[in-house]
């Protein structure tokens, strides 16, 4: 199969990703096979590439955001059929036994694997996942309109629980990139005001048009005090920034994986009056569960632009430099490759 192979970390400008022929991926009895459909491009890539993270597998196949059709299933696997429309995640696997896991909280499970991180991922024609992991995704949806919702989606949903925003208020989106124009349709579902602030006016303008009640630039102070926020920018200079927006008892949660240095706070500028900070790491399959029950009830749309294989190296560079209005997202079908936007 073809598949877009990363062998050593460096900058995404330097085209390290390579489109070589290898073989189709390894399946076990529990696992799946998927012909991939699309892989939507996110920042998490962007790090697993450039070496925010550290490396872990050599070489690996970048890429968690993954649709596709079932081509086969290991001998244990029982409600999957050949053809259904699967998606797969970044979290892939946890050990089921760890004080994490046994809590509900698996997204902490300190022997965790991830999709295009510790396993081959989804820049390829092919990919396989456990089936305890692989999701049903909507049918009725360009498989490039579903592919964000596997972790732009459900890292923003959770962002969301966990800043406690409440339906009717006021929640800031700091950075309007894919994982925030998912989760300002749910936010608006639930009623709440949306100030967002973020660099660049085409970004700005796709937020007024999908609802923001205010848009100003990452350093704005927004109009109002903010009861939730989310930063989404890997900028730790904003966390200060974001604190002093919020109201009494609000609640700052930083969605990305990496973040740069945050400077020093000022306790009673930055956080007395009982407002935190709190961190989102990977996800549970719950959170993926009711974010695309809520995709089908809202509905959401994504706003993607979408590249072949061939151009991975050029999707992620318009990522990293803030040039995709929504989600970046690799078709693998058959249709024509030539790039377009849709939503």
């Amino acid at each position: 199969m073809r598949a877009a192979v990363l062998r050593a970390q460096a900058p995404i400008e330097t085209a390290p990703l390579q489109i070589e022929m290898v073989p189709s991926p390894p399946m076990g009895p529990g696992d799946i096979l998927q012909r991939v459909e699309a892989c939507a491009c996110c920042r998490t890539d962007l790090h697993v590439i450039e070496g925010d993270l550290p490396a872990s597998k050599r070489p690996v196949i970048p890429g968690h955001q993954v649709v596709g059709r079932v081509m086969d299933t290991g001998r244990s696997v029982s409600g999957f059929s050949e053809g259904d429309r699967v998606g797969i995640a970044w979290l892939r696997h946890v050990d089921g036994t760890c004080r994490f896991c046994r809590s509900g909280r698996e997204n902490l499970c300190p022997n965790a694997r991830f999709t295009g991180y510790t396993d081959d991922g989804g820049y390829a024609e092919m990919a396989a996942v456990s089936a305890e992991f692989a999701y049903r995704v909507p049918d009725d949806l360009p498989a490039t309109q579903v592919a964000p919702l596997l972790c732009a989606g459900i890292i923003g949903y959770r962002a969301l629980k966990r800043s406690e925003i409440r339906p009717g208020g006021r929640l800031g989106l700091f950075g309007f990139g894919a994982s925030a124009h998912v989760s300002i349709q749910v936010a608006r579902h639930w009623g709440c005001d949306v100030y967002v602030l973020t660099r660049g006016e085409r970004h700005r303008s796709l937020a007024q048009e999908m609802g923001a009640c205010w848009v100003g630039d990452a350093t704005d102070p927004p109009p109002k005090r903010l009861d939730g926020a989310i930063l989404f920018a890997p900028a730790g200079d904003l966390v200060p920034v974001a604190l002093q927006a919020l109201d009494r008892g609000g609640t700052l949660t930083l969605a990305g994986i990496h973040l740069s240095d945050i400077p020093g706070l000022v306790y009673e500028r930055d956080l007395f009056y009982e407002r935190s900070v709190r961190s989102v790491t990977a996800n549970t399959r719950e959170d993926g569960c009711e974010l695309l029950r809520l995709a089908k009830e809202i509905p959401i749309r994504s706003r993607v632009e979408t590249f072949d294989l061939d151009r991975v190296n050029e999707a992620l560079q318009a990522v990293k430099a803030g040039r995709i209005q929504g989600s970046a997202v690799i078709d693998l079908s058959e249709n024509d490759h030539t790039t377009k936007s849709e939503g």
